[in-house]
């Protein structure tokens, strides 16, 4: 048999429940939540508690994966052969760092938002949010294909009532497309996929280092099953695909925020880069030539989405569409198949994760406090929010991919990954939409601190942010962007677990 992914000759599997645990956590508190239901400070403080041992467990199962160690546990048997199974290794602990600590920044911050909106039903918001980390985890810390997509569809249902939240005919209109979209595709796509693999690969679906699909199909089959699982998740927003994802911005902004920066739109192209890693192996693909049609439509998605975002006057619309081009960065870096373009992809995740959540959470708080949401309105707006439009120029810096951000680093194991493939044309893309990327983040940002005119109708003297518990958050993400940038080794670490010769 070969090995499972990421291991290497002195890796240890070690049975463990700290993955399961750390999946819980979030589930467990949903009980409280709903005793507390009458006492908002309770029942977010469950929410916090339940957040801080996630983000604690996670963290403890980072030595041991650094070390060589891949935490395991079994639970029984699903179909023949394959089990509900839990298993953390470097990619796996990447995303569940970046889930968990983001949880509690998004928290803090929906309870400042919330609160400030008078928004109703917040209970059952606090409740499905648990609820859709605990699907976050579960995908994250996936053993195999199997279990991996069931998490993911807890994941589709779990976020419905997130998107619908207001309860309006747009609310309900944007839900159901979230949900016929994100469930069409994968019960079209993705399942078949995923049984014609079992039908190959009876003794087991558990992610490997070399694929277990590796030499069991051919080029052609190899190349549409990659296809139907990357457009059967969705969640990774590929053209045609995409729709649902602009549609599901009438959430609240917590929501929007979690949606494109961990749980809902990080796990989709997470699982493109488990399905590309662990399922064919990137070696397979190469040698048979399967990635090149996904490497397009990423590659179309990257740009088209870029173009579509600098048309847009609406703020939230535009980080959509943003995060559309981002998430094809993502696929196209794994899609390229070569070492640092997989590395880029891992990294790209929490980079671009802690970028656009800051950038989310500015325009909520932007709205929390003027009432706008469209950029046309903007004119002048850092002078009396600035500390609030300082951490959205840094968000932009990261999401363009400039220094001395996150977004840079991942950003140039990108580019490097596409100059290690000999695939000028994709440099060329990634340095287009690049351009691109400036271009419609840039003039929000000299907009708001260089008002055009004496009339500009926001001054200096009247600095009006939003309270701490909105704030706050904002600050946090916006110096970890920062950081990130100066301290990337234990991302850079977890990435090179995964990908032999980087």
């Amino acid at each position: 048999m070969m090995p499972i992914l990421g291991s290497t000759a002195s890796t240890v599997t070690e049975p463990s429940l700290l993955p399961v645990f750390a999946c819980l956590a979030s589930l467990l508190a949903i009980p409280g939540i709903l005793a507390f239901r009458k006492s908002p400070n309770a029942r977010e403080g469950v929410t916090f508690i339940a957040g801080g041992i996630k983000l604690a467990l996670v963290l403890m199962m980072v030595p041991g994966v650094l070390s060589g160690k891949m935490y395991e546990f079994r639970f029984f048997e699903l179909v023949e052969g394959v089990g509900l199974e839990f298993r953390v290794d470097g990619l796996g602990l990447l995303f569940g760092i970046v889930a968990s600590f983001l949880w509690l920044c998004t928290t803090l911050y929906a309870i400042g938002y919330m609160r400030a909106h008078h928004e109703t039903n917040q209970t059952r918001f606090f409740s499905f949010f648990a609820l859709s980390l605990c699907a976050t985890l579960g995908v994250a810390f996936a053993g195999n294909l199997l279990t991996l997509y069931i998490f993911y569809e807890m994941l589709s249902l779990s976020t419905f009532p997130l998107v619908s939240h207001h309860g309006d005919k747009k609310a309900r209109t944007g839900g159901r497309t979230y949900l016929s979209y994100l469930l069409g595709a994968s019960i079209g796509l993705a399942l078949p996929a995923l049984i014609f693999c079992y039908t190959r690969s009876p003794e087991g679906m558990d992610f490997m280092t070399g694929g277990f699909m590796a030499g069991k199909v051919g080029a052609t089959e190899a190349a549409i099953l990659l296809l139907m699982f990357a457009y059967g998740f969705a969640k990774c927003g590929l053209m045609p695909l995409h729709s649902w994802l602009p549609g599901a911005m009438v959430a609240p902004t917590p929501v929007s925020a979690l949606l494109h920066a961990v749980a809902v739109v990080k796990v989709g192209v997470f699982c493109v880069i488990r399905v590309v890693t662990g399922v064919f192996g990137t070696d397979f693909l190469l040698e048979v030539d399967a990635a090149t049609a996904l490497q397009w439509a990423a590659a179309i998605t990257v740009v088209v989405s870029s173009l579509i975002a600098l048309s847009q006057d609406n703020l939230k619309r535009m980080l959509a569409f943003s995060t559309i081009g981002q998430l094809g960065y993502i696929v196209l870096g794994v899609a390229l198949l070569s070492p640092k373009g997989v590395a880029g992809s891992m990294l790209h995740i929490a980079m671009h994760a802690t970028g656009k959540i800051t950038l989310f959470m500015c325009a909520g708080a932007i709205f929390v406090a003027t009432g706008k949401k469209y950029i046309s309105q903007m004119e002048g707006m850092g002078r009396t929010m600035p500390l609030t439009f300082a951490a959205f120029f840094i968000g932009s810096l990261s999401v363009i991919g400039l220094p001395p951000t996150g977004g840079f680093i991942s950003k140039f194991y990108l580019v490097m990954g596409t100059i290690e493939a000999g695939k000028i044309p994709l440099l060329v893309v990634f340095l287009v939409s690049t351009i691109l990327n400036a271009a419609y983040f840039m003039p929000i940002v000299f907009r708001a601190f260089f008002p055009r005119g004496p009339t500009a109708p926001f001054r200096w003297d009247r600095v009006q942010e939003v309270p701490k518990a909105c704030l706050i958050p904002i600050l946090i993400t916006a110096t970890i962007t920062l950081l990130a940038f100066f301290v990337p080794e234990l991302g850079q670490r977890l990435a090179a677990l995964m990908v032999p010769g980087l």
